[in-house]
């Protein structure tokens, strides 16, 4: 049960997997890991920046969909991704720590400077 004036961050999770699954069809369409690596550091900077309590959920949530959609397209799609390329999406998951911890500490600089209620 969620505390009285707690926000749930049940949207946030939401929005993080469906990211997290957009960059992993960009990954397989685009086949370029810098890329992909790129689209995980904004998206985990932007969570991390509006939630920033435990910035390592977003970098799970959102990194993990990389892989997952990597291997699925392996066994659906008729034109297959290398098997090393599923591996490498793990590779992912580096920049999206730099991302989420950098919105987080994005997100505590700004309330600092400007202070809220």
């Amino acid at each position: 049960m969620p505390e009285p004036g707690h926000k749930s961050d049940t949207l946030f999770y939401l929005l993080a997997g469906i990211l997290g699954i957009v960059t992993g069809l960009v990954n397989v369409a685009v086949a370029d890991l810098l890329f992909t690596a790129l689209l995980v550091t904004a998206w985990c900077m932007l969570l991390g920046a509006l939630r920033p309590q435990r910035p390592w959920r977003w970098v799970v949530i959102v990194g993990i969909f990389v892989p997952i959609v990597e291997l699925l397209a392996y066994l659906i799609l008729t034109q297959k991704p290398y098997r090393a390329d599923i591996w490498e999406s793990f590779l992912a998951f580096l920049p999206g720590i730099a991302g989420a911890y950098g919105g987080s500490f994005l997100r505590q600089v700004i309330n600092n400077i400007l202070p809220g209620k």
